[in-house]
């Protein structure tokens, strides 16, 4: 079972830390990196809005369900900004986010991807959302220049 953690979180400087059980084979990384690239590709196009969520708020009977353009037309954009690209240290894997606008849904999204994809392809350990990993220290320099032209 993937243990799901927090620590300081910032959605416009969000490191997230990925632990295998084992070092993580070319097969797992590429895994690994398609749903964190397919994610964050969902929210730059701004996929996860919270504010626009009409479907999930019918319910079970979606039949001639009426979509309000004009409603998802006029409510704020949610868009994520920025990602890193993967990096790997032994068992860790991480990967940095500016994650804008978007609404905490797609962390909800993300977490229940990645469990599945535990339980069927790689075997994640933990992912840790936000903070520092004492094991593998953030090189300042990268955090402040690194990522500003991506």
């Amino acid at each position: 079972m993937m243990i799901i953690q927090f620590r300081e979180y910032n959605s416009f400087d969000l490191w997230m830390w990925v632990e295998f059980s084992t070092v993580p084979s070319n097969k797992e990384k590429q895994y690994i990196e398609e749903v964190f690239n397919s994610w964050f590709f969902l929210g730059k196009l701004g996929g996860f809005n919270a504010e626009n969520i009409q479907v999930q708020e019918v319910g079970l009977d979606l039949s001639y369900m009426e979509y309000d353009t004009e409603a998802a037309e006029n409510s704020l954009m949610a868009l994520m900004h920025n990602m890193s690209e993967f990096e790997y240290e032994g068992k860790w894997g991480r990967c940095w986010f500016d994650l804008g606008t978007s609404d905490a849904i797609a962390l909800d999204i993300l977490i229940n991807a990645l469990r599945q994809l535990s339980k069927e392809f790689v075997d994640v350990e933990r992912l840790i959302v936000g903070g520092e990993n004492e094991d593998w220290p953030i090189d300042e320099s990268r955090r402040q220049s690194a990522f500003s032209d991506n």
